[in-house]
């Protein structure tokens, strides 16, 4: 079995079974999504709650982001974890042990203590549950990719990445949502008080509703081949993959990189970043975030469906130039005013859809005996490295070089997304049909 072997019957269309397998792996993601995400969408009242009330705005809110950021720099602990036994034992218990342990932490920071009930501890307990939802996550996303990817023809791997990538920005949707619901209904007051709790409660109870639809979920058909041949690698995944497949490290790290930036800038600060450096009102930021979230769901299924047309590497490259583009108008607008804030924030959110081509990448990359583990180290360390620093980065760089800051990072990694494109149609100038 090479490479690119991704499904027992390389001519098969997409049956039932598929369909509701892609279905449930989706709504699950999404629902577990919901619950890593919504922590940004509330940084300005924590940053209230959590740390002294004398403390400047702008420096509290740079460790609030902190905060969110160690979820990142967790991530490689519990992905690499997960991924070695999802290459040894299969790709389903993994699958659900992430669901569960994203459930619980989630719950407990809905149930938290503030700063004015048990000072520095209440940061403190904060980071932790932190902490290990960035362990669950960084088993989640990646196994969820290799999930649905194994479990469908190689021709349609692309909507089927793209299908799960699009489920988890759902979930990045119904945190805007449920934060919008909140700030809307609730007096500035009451979400101090205890407004800020509800979106975390709900996500516990989100979390344990997802362990329950995988129950239905069948473990893939390329593990329990591999496993039926006795193909499973032999001593530790993670060291074939260092000694075999750098390459395919580098290519994975450097597109995820792109990623974190158009993920985590353009979808999951600007909703704060518009609030406090553009001060465009609290509903219309998070309205702008609604409907980004809802065109980048859509962008996704897109990108994906495009790169089992063109290949991946022309659909990163066209999406990448997009990504730039997208950007760039989104921020000179709110830099003028935000006329058009609205119209813009929802392009761009459709130009970061290019990230539903980045897990194809990756699961291409990589032979299926060492599949998990390569994708989950190189995409975990790369998240770790580049998603966990570009929250606090991306506040201190508007502070010191101004308010297009967020827009020149974004490009600086598309503009290394197309590089990678290039290179990728240099060494494979023709797609396979």
């Amino acid at each position: 079995m090479n490479a690119s072997t991704l499904s027992m019957d390389a001519d098969r269309r997409l049956g039932r079974s598929d369909a509701r397998t892609l279905a449930l792996a989706a709504l699950g993601g999404a629902l577990e999504f919901y619950d890593f995400v919504v922590f940004v969408f509330f940084a300005i009242p924590l940053s209230q709650l959590f740390f002294p009330h004398d403390s400047v705005p702008w420096l509290a809110q740079v460790k609030v982001f902190g905060i969110f950021a160690a979820g990142y720099l967790a991530r490689p602990l519990g992905g690499i974890v997960m991924a070695h036994y999802g290459d040894k034992l299969g790709r389903k218990r993994m699958f659900t042990l992430s669901v569960f342990l994203m459930a619980v932490p989630t719950l407990g920071i809905g149930l938290l203590p503030v700063y004015a009930q048990v000072g520095m501890w209440a940061p403190l307990l904060l980071l932790l549950l932190r902490v290990v939802q960035g362990i669950a996550v960084g088993g989640e996303v990646p196994g969820a990719w290799v999930f649905v990817a194994e479990h469908v023809p190689p021709r349609r791997v692309g909507f089927a990445c793209a299908s799960l990538t699009s489920g988890l920005t759902v979930g990045i949707l119904l945190g805007s949502l449920v934060a919008a619901e909140v700030n809307r209904s609730l007096s500035p007051e009451a979400l101090l008080d205890y407004g800020w709790r509800l979106p975390f409660l709900v996500g516990g109870v989100f979390g344990f509703l997802a362990v329950w639809l995988r129950r239905w979920l069948s473990e893939t058909p390329v593990f329990e081949a591999m496993h039926a041949r006795r193909e499973l690698v032999a001593g530790m995944p993670l060291a074939q993959v260092a000694a075999r497949h750098r390459p395919a490290v580098v290519l994975s790290m450097l597109v995820t990189w792109m990623l974190t930036a158009a993920i985590v800038v353009l979808i999951l600060m600007t909703p704060s970043l518009v609030q406090s450096v553009f001060h465009i009102a609290p509903a219309r930021a998070f309205l702008g975030n609604n409907v980004a979230s809802f065109a980048l769901a859509v962008g996704c299924l897109f990108y994906g469906g495009l790169s089992d047309r063109i290949g991946p590497a022309r659909a990163l490259l066209l999406g990448a130039a997009g990504l730039l583009l997208s950007g760039y108008a989104l921020y000179l607008d709110l830099a003028g005013g935000g006329a058009h804030f609205i119209a813009l924030y929802a392009l761009a959110g459709l130009a970061v859809g290019v990230v539903g081509v980045v897990p194809v990448l990756m699961v291409q990359a990589f032979p299926p005996a060492v599949r998990f583990s390569g994708l989950s180290a190189s995409y975990n360390v790369a998240y770790a490295l580049f998603g966990g620093l570009t929250p606090p980065l991306i506040a201190l760089l508007v502070k010191r070089f101004g308010v297009l800051a967020p827009a020149h990072y974004v490009a600086a990694t598309a503009v290394l997304g197309m590089a990678v494109a290039l290179v990728l149609l240099r060494r494979q100038p023709a797609h396979a049909a």
